[in-house]
C-alpha cells in the first residue's frame, strides 16, 4: 500500500456540513453585533446634540422704569409708563420673538391699568436686545399709603428658536416687578423683580 494521501485541511473543513452551518451563525452574530453598535452610536450622537443644542428660554432684566407726567388725584393717577429691558437670547441659534407684551397692573386689586404689545423681531444668537417701551396709564387708582403707589408690570416675551436649522422650539418667559412710586412727583422710589 501506497502513502495514504490526505486532503488538504482547508478543503476538508468548507465540505464539512457542520462546519458552514456554525459558520452561517457566526456571520448573523457578527451583523446583529455590528447593527447594535451602530445603533448605540446613532442614540449617544442625538442625545450629545441635544445636549449641545438645547434650547433654553429668553432672560429678561428690566434695566430702568419711569412715570414721567405722574398726576394724581381724587384716588386715582395718570401717567406714562416707560420701562427699558434687555432681553438675552442665550441659544446658538436666532430667536424670532412674537406675541410678547408688557401689561401694567395696579396692586394689591391686580386690575388691568395699561397694556402694550411688543413688536415681533428677532434676536441673534448669544447676543443680547435692548426693547423699550412706553404708553400712557389713566385712571389708576391709589389706596392705601398715600404717599407711596405700588404698580406691578408683567413683560411676557414668547418665540421660537430653531434646533439644528430643521426643529423648531417654543420658548417663553416673563418678567415680574413690583415698583413702589412716589404719589407726591412720580418718581420710582424701589424697582424689585
Amino acid at each position: 500500500m501506497g502513502p495514504r494521501q490526505s486532503q488538504p485541511q482547508s478543503q476538508y473543513i468548507h465540505q464539512n456540513p457542520h462546519y458552514q452551518h456554525l459558520h452561517g451563525r457566526s456571520n448573523l452574530a457578527s451583523c446583529a453585533v455590528a447593527t447594535a453598535f451602530l445603533l448605540v452610536l446613532v442614540c449617544a450622537g442625538v442625545i450629545a446634540l441635544f445636549v449641545i443644542f438645547r434650547p433654553h428660554d429668553p432672560t429678561i432684566a428690566i434695566s430702568a422704569v419711569q412715570l414721567p407726567g405722574f398726576a394724581s388725584s381724587n384716588g386715582t393717577a395718570s401717567f406714562t409708563y416707560a420701562q427699558l429691558a434687555a432681553v438675552r437670547n442665550p441659544n446658538r441659534n436666532m430667536l424670532s420673538h412674537y406675541d410678547s407684551s408688557l401689561v401694567v397692573l395696579s396692586r394689591p386689586q391686580n386690575q388691568v391699568a395699561g397694556f402694550m404689545f411688543i413688536p415681533a423681531g428677532q434676536i441673534e444668537g448669544g447676543r443680547t436686545q435692548y426693547m423699550s417701551a412706553s404708553f400712557n396709564v389713566a385712571g389708576f387708582p391709589v389706596s392705601g399709603n398715600p404717599e407711596v403707589v405700588e404698580v406691578e408690570s408683567r413683560m411676557k416675551l414668547k418665540g421660537r428658536v430653531a434646533v439644528l436649522k430643521f426643529f423648531t422650539h417654543h420658548v417663553e418667559t416673563t418678567k415680574m416687578c413690583t415698583i413702589a412710586v412716589s404719589s407726591r412727583d412720580g418718581s420710582v422710589l424701589t424697582l424689585r423683580c
